[in-house]
């Protein structure tokens, strides 16, 4: 097998990937009792050599919630074969990671609005307040 491709340039070994298979609830006909078709992939991050360690502290951060031991896990179960589970789960994996290596967005410059915003706004609310007015019951008698 090849190894995974999180993106250009990064890539997961072989080797530091760890599947296990087990039977998979759901539909499955006659083979459902015999088949272990349900895919869990795990990954050490902390013992990685795949990404440098810049990219591993950010990964670590953003994946503190899924790391039990520094291993990242992620199940497939939705299909009845265990090849497409396999590939499900690399899918998930890859898209995981990817995430959680990309650069933060760059910082939001503060901006105020425009004269014309603002006037928009003010004429919208006093468009409103109108229409609440003219709907009141007079009350002259």
């Amino acid at each position: 097998m090849a190894p995974l491709t999180i993106r250009p340039g990064v890539e997961i070994p072989e080797a530091e990937l760890r599947w296990r298979f087990s039977r998979s609830s759901g539909p499955g006909g006659q083979g459902v009792n015999t088949t272990d078709s349900r895919v869990e992939l795990s990954w050490d991050l902390d013992a990685t050599t795949a990404i440098g360690p810049t990219l591993k502290e950010r990964a670590r951060e953003r994946l503190a919630s899924r790391l039990v031991d520094g291993v990242v896990t992620v199940v497939a179960s939705e299909h009845r074969a265990q090849l497409r589970n396999r590939e499900a789960a690399l899918a998930r994996l890859a898209d995981l990671v990817a995430r959680a290596i990309e650069p933060p967005p760059p910082p939001r410059r503060a901006t105020r609005p425009s004269r014309g915003a603002k006037e928009r706004r003010i004429a919208a609310k006093k468009r409103r307040g109108e229409i609440k007015r003219l709907r009141r019951p007079d009350d002259g008698g």
